[in-house]
Parts: C-alpha cells; sequence; structure tokens
C-alpha cells in the first residue's frame, strides 16, 4: 500500500464522515471526493475490515483458563485471570478495534456506489461494486460477531450487544446510543451476511464457460468476469465464508449462555454448520493431515498466493519468522517457553485405545508411567518429560533433579512452570541456535475442524448422538471419524464411543473434551467456558517429577466471578456515553 494510500487511512479514521479533510490540501494528501475516481484509494478503506478482524495473531488467552499458564509474570490473561480483570484493563477488548472496523466499513458501504470502479465498461464497473460491497457486508457481520463474544451480556434478565452503527459517524453525530438487544445484533449479523451472499461467489475461481455466468451479468465476457471473481482474489471475503460466520454466530448464540437471547436454536446452528461441511463434501473432504496442520512444511511451503489447505476455509497471510518458536521453545533451543500447558489439560488426552484415563478398568492407564500408551495427539501437542522438539529431535527434560537443566520445573524465569511447554503451533523445523532458521506460518480464521466440532456440539444438542435431522452426519459419525483421523481407538474399534454412543449426556462430554483438545492453544477454551456456563475456576495443576516419582503440584489459583462469563463494555465508553449500560457486575 503507497504513501498516499496510508495516509488517506490515517485522515479517515480521525476525521471520518468529513467531505474534506484537509483544506488546503498538502502534499501527498488529497480530498475526500478523490475515491470516486481513484479505486485503490476506496478499496483503502474497505482493507481496514480486514486489518481490523483479531485473528491476525495468536493471543493467548488460553492462558487465562485451565489449559495453560504463562511464565512472563506481565501477561495480560495471567492478570485477569487471577483477579485483576475490569471493565478498565480487559485484554479481550473488542470493543474499540471493531468499531472502528465498522466505521471504515460503514464509510465505505455509503461512498461505493460514487466510486467508479471501471471507466469503460459500465457492467464491470457494476460487478466491481457489487463484490466489494459484499466483501464489505461479510466483514462487517464478521465484526460484529468478536464483538458480541467479547461484550454480550446481561442487564438484568435481558440480554445486550453493542449499539448497531449502521451509517457513517462524523464529528456532528450522536455518539450517545444505547445497546441493541442481543437478538437485534444477531439479526443485524444475518441481514449482513445474506447480503454478502447476495453479492459474492461462493469461491474465487477462474470459470470456463459462459454458462457459468450468473444471469445478473448476462453478456460478459468469461475473461471479464475472471477479472472481477476469478482466483486473484482468493483470500477476500467469499460467499463461503459468508456462510461459515452464519454458522460460527449462530453456534454461539445457540449456546447455554446465551440461549434464550435471540430466536437461534441448535437445530438452526447444525443446519447452517450443515450447509458449509455439505458444500465440501462432509467427511469425504476430511483432511487426514489437519492434526498437524500448523507444521505440514512441504504443503505450507508449497501455498499459492490466496490458496488454502484442505483443512482450512479462510486463512491469514503467509509470514516467515520464527516469532511463535522464539517465544515458546523450552529455554534449551533458545525459547522463552511462554505457554505452559497444564496437567488438567494433559489429563483430558485419553489413552490410544479412546477411554479416558479416569476409566481404571478398561483405559490401561499407569500414572507411574502416565506418558505411555497415550493418544498420539499428546506427543504432537505438548512438550512432557521425555518428549523431543525441534529440528533435532532434542529430548527435553522438565524434572527438578538437575541443577544445571534449564528446561527443568521452575528453574529459571522462561523455565516451565507445570513441566510441560507447549508443541503445537511450532514448526518442529525451526532453529533459534546457533542461528536463526525463519520458517513460513500461517493463522487459519476459519479451520474446517472447528466447524466439525460445532457440528457435533449442536447436533448433539438438537437431535441426540446418532440422528442427524436431515443432514448427511451425526454427532457420533463427525467425532468418530475426527478420533480415527488422530489415531485413537485404532485398535479396539473405539469401544468407549460405542459404548456411550447412545447418551446424550456422555456424548456432549466427550465433544466437549474432543474440542478442548484439537482446538488446544488456538483461542477458543476461554469462549467455550464462558458460553457453556462451565466452571472457570478449576484449579491449575502441573507436575513435579523427582527420581521417577510425578507428583501433581498447586501451580495457579483462577479468580473468576460469576457475572464474569460475559466481558466488560470498557469503562471509558460507559464514563462518555451516558445512554451505555455497562453488564451487571462490572
Amino acid at each position: 500500500m503507497n504513501r498516499i494510500i496510508m495516509q488517506f487511512l490515517l485522515a479517515a479514521v480521525l476525521l471520518s464522515g468529513c467531505k474534506k479533510f484537509t483544506d488546503p490540501a498538502p502534499q501527498n494528501n488529497g480530498d475526500f471526493e478523490n475515491i470516486y475516481n481513484e479505486p485503490s484509494l476506496a478499496q483503502g478503506i474497505l482493507l481496514n475490515g480486514y486489518t481490523r478482524l483479531p485473528t491476525n495473531g495468536w493471543s493467548f488467552s488460553d492462558v487465562a483458563t485451565d489449559d495453560a499458564v504463562s511464565n512472563d509474570i506481565n501477561n495480560n490473561f495471567r492478570r485477569i485471570a487471577t483477579g485483576q480483570w475490569s471493565s478498565a484493563v480487559n485484554p479481550l477488548d473488542q470493543w474499540t478495534n471493531s468499531r472502528a472496523g465498522i466505521q471504515y466499513l460503514n464509510i465505505f458501504l455509503a461512498e461505493s456506489d460514487k466510486v467508479i470502479w471501471d471507466t469503460k465498461d459500465p457492467m464491470l464497473n457494476t460487478m466491481f461494486n457489487d463484490r466489494h460491497k459484499g466483501e464489505a457486508y461479510g466483514l462487517r457481520a464478521y465484526l460484529m460477531f468478536y464483538m458480541l463474544q467479547a461484550h454480550a451480556g446481561k442487564i438484568g434478565n435481558v440480554l445486550y450487544g453493542f449499539p448497531l452503527v449502521l451509517e457513517p459517524e462524523s464529528p456532528s453525530s450522536n455518539f450517545n446510543q444505547p445497546r441493541a438487544t442481543f437478538d437485534a445484533c444477531i439479526k443485524q449479523i444475518y441481514s449482513d451476511l445474506d447480503k454478502a451472499e447476495q453479492l459474492l461467489p461462493l469461491d474465487y475461481v477462474d470459470i470456463s464457460g459462459t454458462s457459468q455466468i450468473p444471469a445478473k451479468y448476462n453478456g460478459i465476457k468469461v475473461e471479464t468476469f475472471n477479472r472481477v471473481f476469478g482466483k486473484f482474489f482468493n483470500g477476500r471475503v467469499t460467499g463461503r465464508i459468508a456462510k461459515a460466520i452464519r454458522a460460527k454466530t449462530a453456534f454461539m448464540a445457540a449456546s447455554p449462555a446465551y440461549a434464550g437471547g435471540s430466536a437461534t436454536t441448535w437445530t438452526d446452528a447444525a443446519n447452517y454448520t450443515g450447509q458449509v461441511l455439505a458444500l465440501n463434501g462432509w467427511l469425504t473432504n476430511l483432511d487426514p493431515n489437519g492434526v498437524t496442520w500448523y507444521d505440514n512444511r512441504a504443503e505450507i511451503d508449497g501455498l499459492a498466493s490466496g490458496a488454502t489447505p484442505r483443512e482450512v476455509l479462510w486463512r491469514t497471510n503467509i509470514g516467515s519468522n520464527s516469532d511463535l518458536e522464539a517465544a515458546n521453545y523450552p529455554p534449551t533451543l533458545s525459547g522463552q517457553g511462554r505457554l505452559n500447558p497444564t496437567q488438567n489439560l494433559v489429563n483430558a488426552f485419553p489413552m490410544a485405545n479412546g477411554y479416558p484415563i479416569s476409566n481404571t478398568t478398561q483405559s490401561g492407564y499407569n500414572p507411574a508411567n502416565p506418558y505411555t500408551g497415550r493418544d498420539p495427539r499428546l506427543a504432537k501437542y505438548i512438550v512432557y518429560n521425555g518428549n523431543t522438539i525441534g529440528p533435532t529431535n532434542k529430548v527435553i527434560n522438565t524434572t527438578v533433579d538437575l541443577t544445571t537443566n534449564d528446561d527443568g520445573l521452575n528453574r529459571r524465569e522462561v523455565s516451565t512452570r507445570t513441566g510441560f511447554y507447549m508443541k503445537k503451533l511450532l514448526r518442529q523445523d525451526v532453529s533459534r541456535t546457533p542461528s536463526v532458521n525463519n520458517q513460513k506460518h500461517y493463522r487459519p480464521h476459519i479451520r474446517y475442524t472447528e466447524l466439525f466440532l460445532n457440528y457435533a456440539e449442536a447436533a448433539n444438542e438438537a437431535f441426540g448422538p446418532m440422528s442427524n435431522g436431515g443432514n448427511a452426519r451425526s454427532a457420533y459419525e463427525i467425532i468418530k471419524a475426527l478420533r480415527a483421523r488422530a489415531g485413537v481407538g485404532s485398535t479396539n474399534g473405539d469401544a468407549y464411543l460405542e459404548s456411550i454412543k447412545g447418551d446424550q449426556d456422555a456424548m456432549r462430554t466427550l465433544i466437549r473434551n474432543e474440542r478442548r483438545i484439537e482446538l488446544a492453544f488456538e483461542g477458543f477454551r476461554f469462549w467455550d467456558l464462558r458460553r457453556w456456563n462451565a466452571n472457570m475456576n478449576e484449579p491449575v495443576q502441573g507436575v513435579s517429577i523427582s527420581q521417577g516419582r510425578y507428583q501433581d503440584i498447586a501451580v495457579e489459583t483462577r479468580n473468576y466471578q460469576d457475572y464474569m462469563r460475559y466481558g466488560p463494555v470498557p469503562y471509558s465508553e460507559i464514563l462518555k456515553y451516558g445512554a451505555l449500560q455497562q453488564n451487571t457486575g462490572w
């Protein structure tokens, strides 16, 4: 993005809605009206919707749950988990970021029809306008989803969202607006997604014949259609992505903490998610390598611009770095060991035969040899004592026996506090010593495994574990496939799953546990505990190993109040605007 666009964007956010942001215009700046004749400037406004999506970097909110702690004493999620969360100190805030993104998109939607996207062909001009507006509606809906997730809450018995602002705000606007109900916010998200689906193609692909051109663009040549809706635009919002955002929104709205706040039901959530999975062939297209999507090196290195792996519906851009490894490798690999998985999470991994370790009669779990015979995902996702990590498959020692062992429990400020280090998300071919070896990384916006797990949970609640409600698959079939892919139950037909497949409550517990494992460290656990109305104060455990003996230890006490299952409206906003009401308890 060149300098003039960057300067325009800065000015637009400060004085959005004004016809001119400077008079006379200094060098390298221009009038707002320039966007009508310079489409790149108009696109600059739209692109802010993409840059403000909160999935562009790993936040590791897992540190605020029973899945992980941080050895960084200044970690904001560590602070909120231990009693410092307030409406003035909120690292989970989406109010400022998402509202700014929505303001940009409101400006764009108000002005897009006036932009000359193509000077020669009126139909081409219409097509570009349609696509850009479709993207804007989809992005606005997704930012609203994140606003609801972070800030929806109850005042009395009514569930509220955020102020619905659908027009550009200017310095003369009335900013003192009340929050809309949760139901009104959900309906607006659905409305925006309806518009996005009407305006966007299912995917950006180059077509080969005129029969593939929608009727509203009749008369357009194939090459002209591809110029607007072809593969060059991979990575931008599509109709498929809009459907997935709808499915995620319905899944959140149907969950226990939000149930009754809107008309959305578990049946809606299952059906919306099922539509997306059907477009992808259901389990036929389940990626056999999806368990290690983050370390499928040849696949990642070979991705074309905008292309997505089989496991991923939508992703961020690819960057070449070693930042994750620098932050999370054990110290003997020149890492800071920041995220430490808990014993609580380790206990959630079943045995390879599929039985929970708590099943003492069938699982075969041996507390004196706790990592043998476990779910294969444990060794892939967590560095435990004796497991390997890094380009040389270094064996990590987390015991307290050796005084010279920097990887040992609480040895240094960068050593583990729990006896474990994170392995998932890290590319094992990254070297931090003796020299840095950067590698390609990306982050998914939406992963198909997430959608499979969403569907399984919604279908189990709506139809029971074995019924499909008219969709192609049941919750049981989805969970069986995901566990089989992971290598769980491969020797006994997953006897544990078979034993509980008719029990909705037992299946609910299993689905939630599979979700905990499959999506570990990807930023889901915090929101899952809240939407389930689950206990957020589970005492965090680790392990101390000495002379071959394993002893559970207390690591960190959680200090959440019941009202904290809903996040706060920022204190600064409450101070400024009398019409805004705070969620109960904050």
